[in-house]
């Protein structure tokens, strides 16, 4: 399975962004799509996870409420919705796929970078 991320860019607080991951391959065998990010000089974080046939959506305190995580099976494709964006989650974002691996997350996309401006 190969994973590849689009929609990041450039917005202003408050604004929303989608991020798209098209998975490719055996996608037979995902679990589930998860989001990370990792922002400037801090640890990449946890954002949001589904499961491959659409069910446990969840997602990090920090975004519940602003972000939506869902996915579109016949496409192949994940999405994070993400609204009322301000700095603090300004970051690359990865999607990452559990293929056959339980919990752990053992395949990963590029980064896309979201960047908010104040």
């Amino acid at each position: 399975v190969q994973l590849q991320a689009f929609g990041g860019g450039l917005v202003q607080t408050g604004g929303s962004l989608r991020l798209s991951c098209t998975a490719s391959g055996s996608t037979y065998y995902v679990f589930k799509m998860g989001w990370f990010r990792q922002a400037p000089g801090k640890e990449r974080e946890f954002v949001a996870h589904i499961t491959w046939t659409g069910g446990s959506p969840l997602l990090s305190d920090s975004v519940r409420g602003r972000f939506r995580i869902s996915r579109d099976k016949a496409k192949n494709t994940g999405y994070l919705q993400m609204n009322s964006l301000n700095p603090e989650d300004t970051a690359v974002y990865y999607c990452a796929a559990s293929v056959r691996a339980g919990n752990m997350y053992n395949v990963w996309g590029q980064g896309t970078l979201v960047t908010v401006s104040s």
